[in-house]
């Protein structure tokens, strides 16, 4: 694809119109869009599950935000509505490529149906601020990451030791899984660190 500001080329499978298309629903706090990043798995699978019927049986995928409601996985839901790090970062980067291509000039709504219109850019860093929320503490002093840990939310001992957790619940941003998943949660590192720049880059 080329026609980009400055002359610049983009090598992608999507052109605008789908790009849009993809946009609109990813960006939709009805579906995938959390208060802590980007769903696995819309939540309208949480009133209409995907149901697969095959040699009479019915298979099901329903939106589990955190753990599974059945042992399959070994309780671990997956891909079923956690937010997942790894894939959110790849997200942000590629959005911060397609604002590269496309320039201030391509804006989206953000969320969809807000009437916020953001460029890429202001949509990768929201989605960002979605994400380092998992760790920051909020108003009251508390850490979405141990809405289920109240040692570890209240405990001065334990308040500011920061667990990178495997994955996190799609809902309320509570860590869930493995509490040792530095090789991908901690891209949270990075996250800030881009923060930080843009926002002295703006003062």
């Amino acid at each position: 694809m080329h026609g980009g500001q400055n002359d610049r080329l983009l090598l992608s499978i999507v052109d605008e119109e789908k790009l849009r298309g993809i946009l609109r629903l990813m960006l939709s706090e009805n579906e995938f869009l959390s208060p802590y990043g980007i769903r696995a798995l819309s939540q309208a699978h949480r009133d209409a599950p995907y149901i697969k019927h095959a040699g009479g049986v019915d298979y099901r995928v329903d939106y589990e935000p955190a753990e599974s409601t059945s042992g399959v996985f070994g309780g671990n839901s997956n891909w079923r509505g956690p937010v997942w790090f790894p894939t959110n970062y790849l997200i942000i980067e590629s959005l911060q490529k397609f604002h590269f291509f496309y320039g201030d000039t391509f804006k989206v709504e953000c969320p969809t149906g807000s009437g916020t219109m953001m460029t890429l850019a202001e949509v990768a860093a929201e989605l960002s601020r979605r994400l380092t929320r998992i760790f920051l503490c909020d108003q009251k002093g508390d850490r979405a990451v141990y809405k289920r840990m109240g040692k570890f939310q209240s405990d001065p001992h334990w308040k500011n030791l920061i667990l990178f957790f495997e994955y996190f619940d799609g809902d309320t941003g509570a860590g869930v899984g493995a509490s040792h998943q530095t090789g991908w949660t901690g891209l949270t590192a990075k996250l800030l660190q881009q923060s930080g720049s843009q926002a002295s880059r703006s003062t």
